[in-house]
């Protein structure tokens, strides 16, 4: 029977969710613990491909298992992962679905601070840029959902089949300082490190080093530019992932709650 798994994960330690050689994956931790618990190689297929050091607040994989268990296997699997990987839910699933194939929708969340904070430093990405115009950021993040080929703003675009994405929402938000900073964006697929891509030129356009016509230029011309400048890994968030048949709330904050801020929107 297929199952779909619900899960989140801090990434910082890994390098990525996909299985490959020489470094320690996601995939890989929860494939091991599955064989522990099943007694049976389990392969499991994701959601989507986050990059090392790239976390997760909400996550699907599916896996079929063939044998019923009777056991409480989120307790068990939760017992056999590290502290850093969460199950939530096993949800028995009708037919064949698939968690990346059918994925309707991805939200990402980017968080950066402007002054050190040790505390921050494992949930956010530190950028000492204290006068960020963040009217130009705002701007320039509004532009997004105008556009839907994003060849500009991702690494190795011609192993694509296409580097089409429907972004249907984009927002940027700021605490009441203005030291803190959240880059939301929702479409249907992303391409290799879009967002990160993306947020560092928003930083750039923050600190005056890139207009917001030459940000549109791209998108227009789709010309990818000399430098790809892609933010730190650190405080990028999968944060939401959306099925014509399944749309769950998310069962972590994004940021710990001793580093809870009211968020406003530009």
């Amino acid at each position: 029977m297929r199952y779909f798994f619900h899960i989140a994960y801090h990434g910082q330690q890994y390098g990525g969710w996909q299985r490959q050689p020489d470094v320690l994956s996601i995939q890989e931790l929860i494939e091991n613990a599955l064989h522990k618990v099943l007694k049976t190689p389990t392969p499991i297929y994701g959601c989507g491909r986050t990059d090392s050091q790239v976390n997760a607040s909400q996550y699907f994989f599916h896996a079929d298992i063939a044998e019923p268990f009777e056991y409480d296997l989120v307790y068990r699997l939760n017992k056999a992962l590290p502290s850093a990987i969460a199950i939530y839910e096993i949800l028995p699933m009708e037919g064949k679905p698939h968690a990346r194939f059918d994925a309707t929708q991805r939200q990402y969340d980017y968080f950066l601070h402007t002054y050190k904070d040790p505390f921050l430093n494992l949930q956010s990405s530190l950028y000492l840029h204290p006068n960020l115009d963040l009217a130009k950021m705002n701007e320039a993040v509004k532009l997004l959902p105008q556009y839907q080929d994003y060849r500009a703003f991702c690494v190795h675009p011609d192993k694509n089949e296409h580097t089409l994405c429907h972004v249907s929402e984009a927002n940027l938000y700021v605490n009441a300082a203005g030291d803190r900073i959240r880059f939301n964006i929702s479409s249907n697929r992303f391409l290799g490190k879009m967002i990160r891509i993306l947020t560092g030129k928003l930083i750039r356009i923050g600190t005056g080093r890139l207009s917001v016509a030459e940000f549109e230029n791209h998108l227009i011309t789709r010309e990818i530019p000399k430098i790809l400048n892609p933010a730190y890994p650190v405080g990028l968030y999968l944060s939401k992932v959306t099925y014509p048949y399944l749309d769950l709330p998310t069962r972590t904050s994004l940021l710990s709650p001793a580093q809870h801020t009211e968020w406003l929107k530009l």
